[in-house]
């Protein structure tokens, strides 16, 4: 049975990019990073006992979170011992390193994870004979722009696209240009506020005022899609997955109704604007208030505030069965198409899944991947997608747009 086969590279060079450094005269330019001596870039790939990752959208807090990586490694000659002058990474050992996990199958390699160490754990037995594990830990760059402080933001102006600005803040971030596709944008945004806040928190509030999405990658590399492409329909090719024999094999799937997603009032402000308020009263009478509220955003006018508070609650004034997430195991025999589907999914593909239930029912969703976990041993390679609706459905946005939502939304 094929199987994936796994790469794990440490990088103890500093900087944020993960290429090779590249001496003048020895290198390739436009791949490789110019710098003063070879990277020390450390292949671990045949020392690493289990990885687990995780990746993906709080879908209550409607944002992406920091992506995070275990990696443990078997470190039996205490190489990962940062006071063994012995080991080959003396004086290399610090948090903050670069660490990329792929994984290789069919002749493609396909991006996992990359991030940064925050701490080397290792776990010593009583016994001198037993097997000795350090436990890497690291997270994705949301973790570096959290960490950043910035206040006034060189090159930025009122009227700019959103686009423009998040590359603005990425730049007072000192983040490379190679390592970003930032979408340019349909909000014209306000003038940046010059407050103090982190790089993160200052992206994250031209994110929502724009009904983007903004996240990190398995390459590493920061992502900005304006409303264009989260205001997607799943009506696009799907991946489909089955339990009755049919289409690609999973081992598990979780469904849930449940009032979590729903929002039938919005309350949206924009700094220096007056609230703006959209209801559908038609769910508040099923579900009770549910009411979500958004301040200091930074889109140009109150009209649009409104726009942004209607499409809001017209997408999520109802609820419906859900499948949450569903789970993969990469050893099931003669899986490659399922291989393929856990290494290649990723945020905003959509997947149809159906279960079947008592009383020859089933349940059916089509649905988009919002989230990428994965657990690896030797023994074992299981991948768990968490599945959401779409951010807003287009023609949601496009009603709100043109004043043409149903009338159950009112604005005030």
């Amino acid at each position: 049975m094929a199987i994936p086969v796994i790469n794990a590279f440490i990088n103890f060079s500093t900087g944020p990019a993960f290429a090779q450094a590249m001496i003048l005269d020895q290198g390739l330019l436009d791949t490789n990073i110019l710098a003063d001596s070879v990277a020390v870039i450390v292949d671990v790939s045949d020392q690493v006992n289990s990885i687990s990752t995780s990746r993906g959208r709080n879908a209550q807090a409607d944002q992406f979170q920091t992506g995070s990586l275990s990696l443990r490694i078997v470190d039996q000659n205490g190489d990962f011992n940062s006071q063994n002058v012995n080991s080959p990474y003396f004086s290399l050992l610090t948090p903050m390193r670069k660490v990329q996990i792929t994984a290789t199958y069919g002749a493609v390699t396909y991006p996992i994870f990359m991030g940064y160490i925050t701490s080397y754990t290792t776990t010593t037995p009583q016994n001198a004979s037993d097997v000795v594990y350090t436990t890497i830990e690291a997270v994705d760059a949301f973790r570096l722009a959290q960490n950043a402080q910035i206040a006034t933001v060189s090159g930025t102006s009122a009227g700019q696209l959103s686009g423009a600005r998040i590359n603005n803040l990425l730049d007072a971030i000192a983040w490379p240009s190679s390592m970003r596709s930032i979408s340019q944008g349909l909000t014209t945004v306000q003038a940046d506020p010059a407050t103090q806040r982190t790089g993160l928190s200052a992206m994250q509030v031209i994110e929502t005022s724009e009904y983007g999405a903004l996240y990190v990658d398995a390459s590493g590399s920061f992502i900005f899609l304006d409303r264009s492409v989260t205001a997607s329909s799943v009506a696009a090719t799907a991946t489909v997955f089955n339990d009755n024999g049919s289409d690609i094999s999973y081992s598990n799937a979780v469904w849930i109704l449940n009032d979590v997603l729903v929002y039938n009032q919005a309350n949206v402000t924009r700094t220096g604007g007056s609230v703006q308020t959209a209801i559908d009263q038609a769910s508040i009478d099923k579900y009770f208030l549910h009411s979500y509220n958004q301040q200091n955003l930074l889109m140009q006018t109150d009209a649009v505030a409104l726009e942004y508070a209607q499409a809001y609650v017209a997408s999520r004034a109802e609820t419906t069965v859900r499948c949450d997430a569903i789970t993969l195991d990469l050893y099931t025999a003669n899986y490659n198409s399922g291989i393929i589907a856990a290494l290649s999914l990723d945020y905003f593909d959509p997947v149809t899944i159906t279960t079947t239930q008592p009383g020859s029912s089933t349940l059916t969703k089509t649905l988009q991947v919002f989230g990428v976990g994965m657990s690896i041993t030797p023994n074992s390679w299981r991948v768990t997608f968490t599945t959401l609706e779409p951010i807003i459905d287009a023609f949601i946005l496009d009603s709100a747009l043109y004043g043409i939502l149903d009338t159950n939304v009112l604005s005030y």
